[in-house]
């Protein structure tokens, strides 16, 4: 039986101007991660904001100065603006001095640069053991042996980022070193759009930690023997730490491995990147875990450029499922709350 509606002019005006009005609002409305991006960056804008110029025309011409000008724990997000330019100094955020958003003008811009070394604990350029830090457009440089493989300087460790805290993000910052050059030591920590570079064990430590859309900068020409990208330090099975390495590109010179274990359940995961040639083929070293490779998790899924073929792999890598390859590689890995969108700036 069909059924028929009937309606006069004046109302089918009005109907098709209500359609037309629908149309128009969903063809202009932003996407909801565009506009979620902009309400974010507009709230960091409303932070209280202490401006460092090394010039003088600033609250601070140091950047600890202006750290060490916070509020012992401040329960409220404050905004240490950072002009161009390049600071000679150590930075430090205490466990006590939560909520601080440190921003740049950009990694070329914006340069923070030391030369202490030899201690892993004691020689970073920027060390955090805050909670809830966001770093936009810094660089960070252990200049000990820059240029890479400065004449005259043994290599040795030289950190440029020691990170302690849980829930950081990362976005647009350089870190520039040769051995050691960020210290992941533990948390959950998001590194978008970042450059690291260095020769040997460059991106070491237990930290739970994604690196999405990153340059892998591997300077390991004056070794004269392949360096080592990662050193992964999982103790257990049981523990959720580990390194994702998403849409990240693998350049440079020298050759390099992808990774050896700093402890015996290491975890790194290179997902839909570049690798250059200078990876080397067997991809992986298993350093003091020779005989218990099988506790190792190192995995490469959908990689591609000259360094990934998988054909002479060692053995025992890429050895774990899709799935668990999924698993890793999900923002849920770090993030099933949702803090790493409330706090993107970029």
């Amino acid at each position: 039986m069909a059924i028929f509606f009937t309606f006069d002019a004046q109302k089918m005006s009005l109907l098709q101007s209500f359609v037309g009005l629908i149309i128009v609002v969903l063809c202009l409305s932003p996407n909801t991660n565009a506009t979620t991006e902009r309400n974010i960056h507009k709230r960091f804008e409303d932070f209280p904001t202490i401006y460092v110029d090394h010039s003088g025309r600033g609250n601070f011409t140091r950047i600890q100065a202006a750290i060490d000008s916070v509020p012992s724990y401040n329960k409220n997000w404050i905004c240490i603006y950072i002009r161009a330019g390049t600071y000679r100094e150590k930075i430090r955020i205490p466990y006590d001095r939560p909520l601080i958003y440190l921003k740049g003008e950009g990694k070329r811009a914006t340069t923070v640069t030391w030369d202490d070394h030899e201690s892993i604990e004691t020689s970073s350029t920027f060390t955090s053991f805050a909670d809830n830090i966001v770093v936009k457009g810094i660089k960070f440089v252990n200049s000990y042996n820059q240029p890479p493989g400065k004449s005259g300087n043994p290599i040795t460790p030289a950190v440029a980022g020691n990170f302690q805290g849980d829930k950081y993000v990362f976005v647009d910052c350089a870190f520039i070193g040769y051995q050691d050059t960020l210290w992941d030591v533990q948390g959950r920590h998001y590194f978008k759009s970042c450059t690291i570079e260095g020769s040997v064990d460059f991106i070491f430590g237990s930290g739970q930690s994604i690196y999405e859309g990153c340059v892998i900068s591997v300077v390991a020409g004056s070794l004269g023997v392949p360096g080592y990208i990662t050193a992964q330090g999982r103790e257990s099975p049981n523990e959720a730490n580990g390194f994702v390495f998403k849409t990240c590109h693998i350049v440079g010179n020298g050759k390099t491995f992808l990774g050896r274990p700093w402890r015996s359940f290491a975890r790194v995961v290179f997902a839909n990147s570049f690798m250059s040639g200078i990876v080397v083929p067997e991809g992986w070293d298993p350093w003091y875990s020779v005989g218990h490779e099988d506790r190792l998790t190192y995995a490469e899924y959908n990689c591609h450029g000259s360094g990934s073929d998988l054909s002479r792999r060692v053995k025992w890598a890429n050895t774990v499922s899709v799935e668990v390859v999924n698993r890793l590689i999900s923002m849920s890995f770090i993030d099933n709350e949702g803090w790493i969108k409330d706090w993107m700036v970029a």
